[in-house]
């Protein structure tokens, strides 16, 4: 702690004499008393030394020509930061009662006759010096006192906001735990089924439509788990920005319409009393993404809404956005839920059945996909069994104007001719016999000299390319193609078993239009193939 200041004294006295009498006379005890003394000649050298300087006590002389005491006194004690400094008045003769009122009201805290005697002078202004001290000594403890509080207050905000940060990240990881114990219950599952119905088609006596049975779950199964791939896929890359939008000019009641088909096809809303207003709203936004985010919004509908239920779907424009709103009359939404609706691995309450099942990622999704597209997501319910409501909001685009004849974006096209190229002998059968079944004209090859040689005798609309192939791989295919003027408009569509964005760069370096990762899924191969019209048309 920095060493306290001695307090000072002022001696202000127009006779030379008589100051250096007093000054002489305290400057004796200075030292022993601690304190510190300064002169003034006049009224005014006085003003400016305690405009300088803060004083104990100050010894004033009534009787000075131009400013006397009393006028010096007013005027010291006029200013805020001396008002307070005791003035011991200095009078060569004894004040009648009147001179002592009037030194009163102008400040005077004692006084002094002279000739002075040097105990009383002593004692008098060691009564002064020792307050100053007391004084000054308070003031720094107040100021230390005020320093400690306010590092305590820091020091206990800090130890707060810890804790919060340890509670976060407790309930952080708590939510990761639950959902790796969902993730192994989910896959557990599937694999179990596959299993199961695997060993059953080898048993000597399955009859065929046993066969049959079994190979039915382990498509449905297989997809399952698929599905449960491609969410964390997703996930992984929209939380890390690595997802890549191909916008476009888009109706988004033409697209959620086909997505309502879709699940009216699958029967997932035969159960259900739907309440449909879609009204034209155009938005600049990748398709796949935006049936991706309807199709979790109304499939999280119907997950949590019991059979006879109601689920609502409305599309609106409001201002200068188009507004996407599900709702249900399904479970609800606890208050403590709601705020954390859209958290990764966030889920409602889970219980050992798991009926609804699932990963509790895809609102999650569904916030990363609608914020990519600058738009905002929120959920409303009132509570348990009160129903739940979504609103999606995207920036209003300019309606596209249809030549004639022209698709509007999202409907179904021509569907193209297909070449495959799989050197995997079941995958590339199962592939072509699949795509055979919806219609698709398809041609393969084995590997990718083979597969070269096909598309520059017989120029399909799409190519589906493998990228591990014998020989030359699928980079070197898609680069000699699009150096063919030939094949150059073909559209080329990456098979691989690797997702990482690494992979997709040196896939599209390549000339490759799309990139799917394996296993693929018939929903996700015929999305891709919806995309690409064929080079016919384009010409």
């Amino acid at each position: 702690m920095p060493k306290i200041e001695k307090p000072k004294i002022l001696v202000v006295n127009d006779d030379a004499a008589s100051l250096l009498a007093l000054t002489s006379l305290l400057d004796q005890w200075a030292e022993e008393s601690n304190y510190e003394v300064l002169a003034a000649r006049s009224g005014q050298d006085a003003l400016r030394q305690v405009l300088l300087h803060d004083f104990a006590v100050i010894l004033l002389d009534v009787n000075m020509p131009g400013m006397d005491g009393f006028e010096t006194a007013e005027a010291i004690h006029q200013r805020a930061r001396s008002a307070d400094i005791p003035i011991i008045f200095v009078t060569a003769f004894l004040a009648d009662e009147i001179d002592r009122l009037k030194a009163y009201q102008r400040g005077a805290a004692d006084f002094l006759f002279t000739p002075v005697i040097p105990q009383i002078l002593r004692a008098k202004v060691q009564v002064f010096v020792t307050l100053a001290t007391k004084n000054e000594e308070l003031r720094r403890q107040a100021h230390k006192l005020s320093q400690r509080t306010t590092e305590l207050t820091a020091t206990n905000k800090r130890l707060t906001r810890e804790i919060e940060e340890r509670q976060a990240a407790e309930r952080k990881s708590h939510a990761k735990d639950e959902f790796l114990a969902m993730l192994g219950h989910e896959l557990r599952n599937p694999l179990s089924a596959i299993s199961s119905a695997a060993s059953l088609i080898g048993l000597a006596g399955a009859g065929p439509d046993t066969v049959t049975r079994a190979k039915m779950i382990i498509q449905r199964q297989s997809q399952h788990l698929s599905r449960i791939v491609d969410d964390l896929l997703d996930l992984s890359r929209a939380m890390s920005g690595k997802i890549l939008l191909s916008r476009q000019a888009i109706d988004v009641s033409t697209l959620v319409g086909s997505c309502l088909e879709t699940f009216r096809a699958t029967g997932r809303t035969g159960n259900y009393s739907l309440n449909v207003d879609l009204a034209p709203g155009w938005v600049d936004g990748d398709p796949t993404r935006l049936e991706q985010i309807a199709s979790n919004l109304i499939d999280n509908a119907l997950k949590y809404t019991p059979a006879g239920g109601t689920i609502g779907i409305t599309i609106a424009e409001d201002g200068d956005q188009v507004v996407l709103t599900v709702s249900d009359s399904g479970v609800g939404i606890s208050p403590e839920l709601l705020p954390h609706v859209f958290d990764v691995f966030v889920q409602g309450t889970i219980t050992i059945d798991r009926a609804q099942g699932g990963l509790g990622i895809g609102l999650a999704l569904v916030r990363r996909l609608v914020e990519l597209h600058g738009g905002s997501v929120s959920a409303h319910s009132d509570g348990a069994s009160a129903g739940s409501t979504f609103e999606i909001r995207l920036p209003r685009a300019t309606p596209v104007q249809l030549a004639p004849g022209e698709q509007e974006p999202g409907a179904p096209a021509a569907k193209p001719s297909v070449l495959l190229i799989e050197d995997n002998d079941d995958g590339r059968e199962m592939m072509a016999t699949m795509l055979d079944a919806y219609g698709y004209a398809v041609s393969y090859a084995a590997d990718g000299v083979q597969g070269v040689e096909m598309a520059t005798s017989n120029t399909p609309d799409v190519a589906l390319v493998d990228i591990g192939l014998p020989g030359i791989d699928g980079y070197e295919v898609a680069r000699r193609l699009r150096k063919d003027p030939a094949t150059r408009a073909v559209k080329l569509i990456a098979l691989t078993g690797y997702g990482l964005a690494e992979d997709q760069r040196r896939v599209l370096e390549a000339g490759f239009d799309l990139h799917l990762v394996k296993p693929v899924g018939i929903d996700q191969l015929l999305e891709a193939l919806g995309s690409c019209d064929p080079v016919a048309a384009a010409k």
